[in-house]
């Protein structure tokens, strides 16, 4: 099975340049792109934000790699559809085990990598995430997103899920409940954040809200030309240990690609 997250004990410091606890909230994700990574190494404490409404047409199932006829989505079936995924928290969502979509994933990502550098080094981490029921939606992608982070050097961020602090109220007022829980006195945010987020209510309790500004060059890549809007697994499998320097080592900037 995928690695689970520990427990609710903050971490002592990240590489973000700030003083105070630095926190990052996000949704979990299916082996989300290189910026959610980003956000993950500059946090001391990631939240796992899989106690609100799932969004069918977001990442929390699908992603997408390289194959030679171009981009391919991997998506993870899903019990509920129509209105029940609409009413349905993340934490919920029950995947279609009988599909046997773990083994056509694996199948596809070896048949599509297996002649990428690194693809044999991370052979049996793929295999471990494959070959075991994978029931519950969430457990599965924070299990292997937390895989993912250690294996591109990223050793120091906490995990937790906001399913276990509990609380309801408006987005803004959800993520201060977390803050405030996890004793955070900076936030790190996605720039799609601007359109709901209340700083005010954040800076009322002195804690500071950084924005995230994305732009990552090019790395080695199978079948060109390069496709900058894939998950990080096709980075990892390309290029490595080298992997995290394509990402931090990148330049800030505005970049269209959010997940």
């Amino acid at each position: 099975m995928p690695s689970e997250p520990p427990g609710n004990t903050p971490g002592a410091s990240s590489d973000s340049g700030i003083r105070g606890l630095s926190c990052v909230i996000l949704q979990p994700s299916y082996i989300p792109w290189r910026g959610y990574f980003h956000q993950i190494r500059k946090a001391d404490i990631f939240v796992f934000y899989d106690d609100v409404q799932y969004d069918r047409h977001g990442w929390r199932n699908r992603n997408r790699i390289k194959t030679p006829a171009g981009p391919k989505w991997l998506t993870i079936p899903l019990h509920a559809t129509g209105k029940s995924i609409e009413q349905s928290r993340i934490c919920d969502m029950r995947t279609v085990e009988e599909t046997n979509w773990r083994a056509r994933h694996f199948e596809t990502l070896r048949h599509n990598y297996t002649k990428a550098p690194y693809f044999a080094e991370y052979r049996p981490m793929l295999e471990r995430w494959y070959s075991e029921p994978a029931p519950v939606l969430a457990d599965f992608t924070i299990g292997t997103t937390i895989d993912l982070a250690r294996e591109l050097g990223i050793t120091k961020t906490q995990f937790i899920r906001s399913s276990a602090l509990g609380f309801e109220g408006t987005k803004t007022e959800r993520l201060l409940h977390i803050l405030l829980q996890v004793g955070a006195k900076h936030y790190i945010s996605g720039p799609s954040a601007r359109d709901y987020l209340d700083e005010s209510l954040l800076k009322a309790h002195d804690i500071e809200v950084e924005w995230m500004r994305y732009a990552y060059g090019e790395y080695p890549q199978l079948h060109p030309p390069f496709d900058p809007q894939l998950s990080a697994l096709d980075l990892l499998l390309n290029t490595g240990p080298a992997a995290g320097s394509y990402i931090w080592g990148a330049e800030p900037a505005a970049s269209a690609h959010l997940q």
